[in-house]
């Protein structure tokens, strides 16, 4: 199934919704992926979905929210070979040998997300804007301590997820050996889709890793591709790695990472018409989940 989170015409209520080639059908549960999955369990969510039956043509939609609009912790990692390759490289660093035995993440901010066609505002000390294309999960149950087909089992669906960033503040804090921190957590967009990995069997190829093409496109212009089976981590690893010690809540976002060449800072601003800024439109798109669409203003 595709969940959404939307509000129509002439009712500004929220309402989660399963999504049909070109309408939505409501489902009867809270308006939020986490609400709705701490009430009725992945089962009962699928369940709900299956039962929705009225359903309202896609262009009746005034406002695509983020499917999780309050996520419990939102991790994102740095799970692709290539773009942390390429990045270090341009800070004259080799490889790091820990990178490849962990699977590492920082905490972004779970109060800052932005649904598909939501503005995003440039942050007022930044010069150098930038988007990062990746993966997301959502975590579908409450998990400690799991690895293989157990942290697998954990995941509910899939999205698109822009890790917005500034990359001076980026650079200039984490000269303190900590972050990222003001670099980051202004703006994330999600969505606009959460995809159950049912939907995605016929290109899986491997735990936690599809064959799944990742566009990202600025104002009209494709300055990026990659694909998902470049994950060096995949997403059971990563689930690993988070719920070490720890419990993973229904709704919690797990981010991928950017896919290979898929920001500014790894491409070049010179190659990509400069950094991000107001009156810039980014579209993120992967094969099967959608395209994410980030004005910014």
């Amino acid at each position: 199934m595709k969940f959404c989170l939307v509000e129509f015409e002439n009712d500004p209520s929220a309402k989660l919704c399963v999504a049909k080639d070109n309408t939505l059908y409501p489902v009867d549960a809270p308006p939020s992926l986490r609400q709705a999955l701490d009430q009725s369990g992945v089962d009962g969510l699928m369940a709900l979905g299956e039962k929705a039956a009225t359903g309202l043509p896609i262009d009746k939609v005034t406002r695509w929210l983020p499917p999780v609009p309050d996520p419990r912790t939102f991790r994102d990692f740095y799970a692709f070979e290539q773009h942390v390759k390429t990045c270090r490289q341009k800070r004259g660093q080799e490889m790091l040998p820990e990178w490849y035995e962990l699977a590492i993440f920082y905490f972004s901010n779970p109060s800052s997300l932005r649904g598909h066609m939501e503005p995003v505002a440039k942050p007022k000390d930044t010069k150098e804007m930038d988007l990062e294309l990746e993966v997301g999960c959502v975590i579908g149950k409450q998990v400690i301590d799991v690895s293989g087909a157990e942290a697998e089992a954990a995941i509910f669906g899939y999205l698109v997820l822009n890790d917005l960033s500034a990359r001076d503040l980026q650079r200039h804090e984490m000269k303190c050996m900590l972050g990222p921190a003001k670099g980051k957590d202004f703006a994330s967009a999600i969505g606009p889709y959460v995809v159950t990995p049912d939907e995605l069997a016929d290109v899986k190829i491997g735990p936690g890793k599809y064959d799944l093409n990742m566009v990202a496109r600025k104002n009209g212009k494709e300055i990026s591709r990659g694909n998902m089976n470049g994950l060096t981590h995949d997403f059971t690893q990563m689930i690993a790695r988070a719920s070490r010690d720890v419990t993973l809540f229904p709704g919690d976002l797990i981010g991928s990472g950017t896919v290979g060449t898929g920001c500014i800072l790894e491409l070049g601003a010179e190659n990509t018409d400069g950094w991000l800024e107001p009156g810039d439109t980014i579209e993120l798109e992967i094969d099967r989940l959608g395209v994410l669409t980030t004005p910014i203003i």
